[in-house]
């Protein structure tokens, strides 16, 4: 009887506290406090079992401690982590478009199975229903994309006509011909919509974007707390916090089956929203918590 009980226990504990011991590599792309906070946050989303190592380098990896599982922190980690050894290799901070092409170029053969991801952008469905949830009447949704960006546009249009809207692209050529690609669409748009492209989006162009749909009365929806903050509309982005749960969740599961989860999305978000800019473009906002919770109530109801 009292080894039943003792299974019985084992079986209700936590995950965590059935989590055989982990030699854990968390990698980092650098030392920037972005990444460093990361690899705090996660840490402390761990239990004792796990015995993490953090670099703050991935230069660093040549000298290496033994390790079960490496997670790295942006694509230069990812990069080095895939082909300087064959540990399992969770990739975080990275896109998925970083993620396929990391695939896409690197020849890693038998090592696929064992190189998973956790997405840092937010799914197409997800990015739409909340321009939906936000703007339920600017039905054109103006799109910039390069050859870096790697999307599928046909799935993009069937997935915005399935919610009523429609997408206008332009695709920019090089650097010079940003700003008219960008000016061309902002014309036949009623809403601009960010994607993870280094080469539209980054600290030289964002400001004149950010300053060039708001002239043009085009509201802008950004992928991060800093677009909001710099003058997007509004966003929806995984926490730190959020996005170090479900890494953690990931890293749990390889600690018991020693099996990485597919890659995936980070399954809950935030809502971030922008009134000041809202009342200055005419546009009537909800509370953030309310667009939040009706994201949520739609995907519950979901077949």
């Amino acid at each position: 009887m009292a080894s039943v009980i003792l299974w019985c226990l084992f079986a209700l504990a936590p995950v965590s506290c059935r989590a055989e011991n982990l030699r854990l590599l968390v990698v980092l792309s650098d030392n920037t406090p972005a990444y460093k906070s990361f690899a705090d946050t996660l840490s402390q989303s761990l239990p004792a079992s796990v015995q993490a190592t953090v670099l703050e380098q991935p230069a660093e990896m040549k000298a290496r401690p033994q390790a079960d599982l490496i997670v790295s922190l942006g694509m230069k980690a990812a990069l080095s982590a895939a082909t300087q050894t064959s540990v399992p290799v969770l990739m975080t901070m990275i896109p998925r478009t970083g993620y396929e092409e990391l695939l896409a170029q690197t020849p890693w053969g038998n090592r696929a199975p064992s190189i998973s991801a956790i997405y840092m952008d937010q799914p197409w469905e997800r990015q739409l229903d909340f321009i939906r949830a936000v703007l339920p009447n600017n039905i054109r949704i103006g799109l910039l994309y390069s050859a870096n960006t790697h999307i599928d546009l046909a799935y993009l249009r069937r997935r915005a006509s399935e919610r009523g809207a429609k997408l206008i692209d332009r695709q920019v050529l090089s650097a010079e011909n940003l700003f008219s690609a960008l000016n061309g669409l902002l014309e036949n748009s009623d809403i601009l919509l960010a994607l993870p492209d280094n080469m539209i989006y980054n600290s030289t162009n964002i400001r004149n974007i950010l300053l060039s749909s708001y002239r043009s009365g085009i509201p802008f929806i950004g992928m991060s707390q800093t677009y909001v903050t710099a003058g997007a509309l509004g966003a929806i982005f995984a926490s730190q916090k959020q996005s170090s749960v479900q890494v953690a969740e990931a890293i749990l599961f390889f600690a018991r089956t020693r099996k990485l989860p597919e890659p995936n999305y980070v399954h809950d978000f935030t809502v971030s929203l922008n009134h000041e800019v809202a009342r200055s473009l005419g546009i009537e906002l909800l509370p953030s918590d309310i667009v939040y919770s009706r994201m949520k109530d739609k995907n519950r109801s979901a077949p």
